[in-house]
């Protein structure tokens, strides 16, 4: 908590991460704060001021503007409250990149171009086109030596013209900078100016993983990482799944990934013969309708188990220059498919109002209309549609 006063509140919007409609508040402006503003790859705080929730917290030239939803009086003493677990989240992450990018460049000469500290995970770009799973298993094994040493990390100000700064990693200050310069140094690993927020000493890290490498822009490689209670929180994931399928698949851990290959080969083999099923089923259906003395101009089927392909081969085994076929596959509470299939100038000009009674869409071309269908329950309406038009024989209906 810190004790600070209110400098300044406009009224504003804000656009939520998510996207949607902005949000009505204001702007505010306090005499100092300990709430980060997003900068440097690091999200920002959260908190409260006095018991007002602080929605965002952004950076305009050397000031940081709070984002709440209530108006606050200029000049009134506040009570600022800091958001402590998401805080020390970004601390650990952001000092494990800091320590990576070190590791990696001493070890490899590989160069962090960016950053991202994700909500999930975190991503290090390396200018380098690939890694290999020992360098990976190198440089993890390096950065968590360096956390058990229990290396001290430190805070330093320079002065703009200082020579030291010549001596400290960066990728160039902002265009709005004002001020003293912000040096992050790893003693004996790192000297990084940064603006963002970090731990005393890198055994607050506890633990780094390394999750792998995903392709990166330009022949750059994406370093994928954890640190501290983010490990912690995916190996509890990780458990908890672990004796889920320990339940499900009655083996151990180690026969998991077996046995779920044992069960992907047999659900394509059921796949394959349900199919099959399907296909001789939709020949007998077709076959009864014909075998009938005098054949309806207007068949109806409704499927709840089926796809394109057994409606399909119904409308080809029945034919359509003289009958005109509705069938829908699907459950009548959810959506499904259809097609309409017939002489071609009657589905052409039934097709759509088909379409627009199922709630759903769909095109045609020779004699067939097929789509999806959300409203699978007003297939009566449908039904009636086509036997008015059959018994009137008017395209028109």
């Amino acid at each position: 908590q810190f004790a600070t006063r209110v400098v300044s509140c406009r009224a504003a919007e804000l656009r939520p991460e998510g996207g949607g409609e902005p949000v009505r508040g204001f702007q505010v402006v306090l005499e100092d704060t300990i709430l980060f503003p997003e900068g440097g790859g690091q999200p920002d705080d959260r908190g409260l001021i006095g018991d007002v929730p602080v929605l965002r917290v952004t950076r305009r030239g050397p000031e940081a503007v709070h984002f709440v939803q209530a108006a606050l009086e200029p000049g009134a003493e506040v009570l600022l409250s800091l958001d402590w677990e998401r805080r020390f989240d970004h601390m650990q992450q952001h000092s494990g990149q800091h320590l990576i990018t070190a590791i990696a460049d001493q070890m490899f000469g590989f160069k962090t171009t960016s950053w991202e500290l994700g909500r999930q995970r975190s991503v290090i770009e390396l200018d380098t086109p690939s890694m290999t799973a020992e360098q990976i298993e190198a440089l993890e094994r390096s950065v968590n030596e360096k956390i058990r040493e229990r290396v001290p990390v430190t805070v330093r100000e320079l002065a703009a013209d200082d020579p030291d700064i010549e001596t400290v990693r960066s990728r160039g200050l902002p265009d709005d900078h004002v001020g003293p310069v912000r040096v992050i140094d790893i003693e004996g690993i790192d000297s990084n100016m940064c603006c963002g927020t970090h731990v005393s000493n890198l055994s607050d890290l506890q633990v780094i993983k390394l999750l792998g490498t995903e392709k990166g822009k330009k022949n750059k490689t994406n370093l994928v990482f954890l640190a501290g209670n983010r490990v912690l929180k995916s190996l509890e994931q990780s458990h908890s799944t672990e004796k889920a399928l320990t339940s499900l698949l009655k083996n151990g851990p180690g026969e998991h990934v077996e046995a779920v290959k044992r069960l992907q080969s047999s659900v394509k083999l059921l796949q394959k013969n349900n199919l099959n099923l399907l296909r001789d089923i939709a020949v007998l259906i077709a076959r009864e309708f014909k075998s009938k003395p005098v054949p309806s101009q207007l068949f109806v089927l409704h499927r709840k188990e089926g796809d394109s392909e057994f409606m399909n081969i119904i409308a080809n085994e029945i034919g359509t220059e003289e009958t005109l076929l509705f069938l829908t596959v699907g459950d009548d509470k959810e959506a499904g498919l259809f097609l309409l299939a017939g002489p071609v100038e009657a589905v052409e000009n039934l097709g759509p109002r088909v379409a627009e009674l199922l709630g759903g869409k769909g095109a045609g071309k020779r004699g067939r209309f097929q789509g999806k269908a959300t409203k699978m329950s007003r297939r009566g309406e449908v039904e009636a549609l086509l036997q008015e038009f059959t018994s009137n024989g008017s395209p028109e209906v």
